[in-house]
């Protein structure tokens, strides 16, 4: 059966289309927009980045092929001033450009990061803005941790 066709009695299925947020994410951002009316303490890279491939890191000539590469920086945020540094070449990597040649990071406070999902979600659940976090790197194929106090979003 097709979702959206009316079933006995008129009524639609549903698509099953959802999304979930965890409660200890939610609760301190309830509290703050009862007491303020607003909730301003989401945690701020100050970078824009994509999930690290095999075939990013075969262009890279690089056997990092997990974390996140760093695309973009903004100007004067919290990225540039940890001196973490952008991408510089666009590269067509499975019929799509992809800038390349910045640096991938593979952990925050010494816990793995994967991929995009794993960073955003360790700095919203362990992080605060103006906190500074110990990320680490690989550039040019050299591991360095680097110090990167947060901005708030």
């Amino acid at each position: 059966m097709s979702p959206g066709i009316p079933v006995g009695g008129g009524q639609r299925r549903s698509q099953g289309l959802g999304f979930a947020i965890p409660s200890n994410t939610l609760l301190p951002e309830i509290g703050a927009l009862i007491t303020n009316g607003f909730y301003n303490q989401h945690p701020w890279l100050g970078a824009t980045g994509i999930d690290m491939t095999y075939e990013i890191a075969k262009t890279m000539s690089t056997n990092v092929t997990y974390g996140w590469l760093v695309v973009q920086i903004t100007a004067g945020g919290p990225a540039a001033n940890a001196t973490l540094q952008a991408g510089t070449k666009q590269a067509l990597i499975a019929e799509e450009y992809v800038r390349i040649g910045g640096d991938i990071v593979i952990a925050v406070n010494g816990v793995r990061t994967t991929n995009t999902d794993d960073l955003l979600t360790y700095l919203e659940e362990n992080t605060l803005p103006n906190q500074t976090i110990e990320v680490t790197i690989v550039r040019h194929n050299q591991t360095i941790l680097l110090p990167l106090t947060l901005g708030a979003l």
